[in-house]
């Protein structure tokens, strides 16, 4: 499973203005329930909150990798935000976040397929020239070409 087939266009916000990692999350859940990974948006997100009140998936070099396993979920997805304005995040570096990833994994799949997409995305996005070309990106396509190395 690849995270760059599972990013679709309707799933990709390019400097979008938000105001609260809360309203981040939440359009981006909207998005995943248009793509048609998410189901129930509200368990979904309650799922992702409840991750983010454990700890703070920003992972340091202006990136957040929320996450959330839930019954909510169809079939893993992957929704992308670059921020207009950096947000606070709690981030392991104490960084504010611009860019940010949220990944959807159905229940049933949640280890095995959740850890594969956190190692895959991870891996991807530690890469300097990936962060700069997903600060660059002007479209969707350049956002998965990115990814895609």
């Amino acid at each position: 499973m690849d995270v760059t087939n599972l990013l679709q266009d309707e799933a990709i916000l390019l400097d979008w203005a938000v105001d609260s990692k809360e309203g981040c999350l939440n359009a981006l859940a909207d998005r995943l329930v248009e793509t048609g990974a998410v189901a129930d948006k509200g368990a979904f997100l309650d799922a992702v909150l409840r991750r983010e009140a454990h700890g703070s998936t920003g992972v340091g070099f202006g990136l957040a990798i929320p996450h959330g396993k839930s019954s909510g979920v169809v079939r893993p997805g992957v929704a992308f935000a670059r921020l207009k304005t950096p947000l606070d995040w709690g981030s392991l570096d104490g960084a504010p976040v611009t860019l940010v990833f949220l990944l959807a994994v159905p229940e049933a799949e949640a280890g095995n397929t959740h850890l594969q997409l956190l190692a895959q995305l991870a891996r991807k996005v530690m890469d300097e020239g990936v962060r700069q070309r997903l600060q660059q990106a002007k479209e969707p396509a350049d956002v998965r070409q990115a990814l895609a190395g």
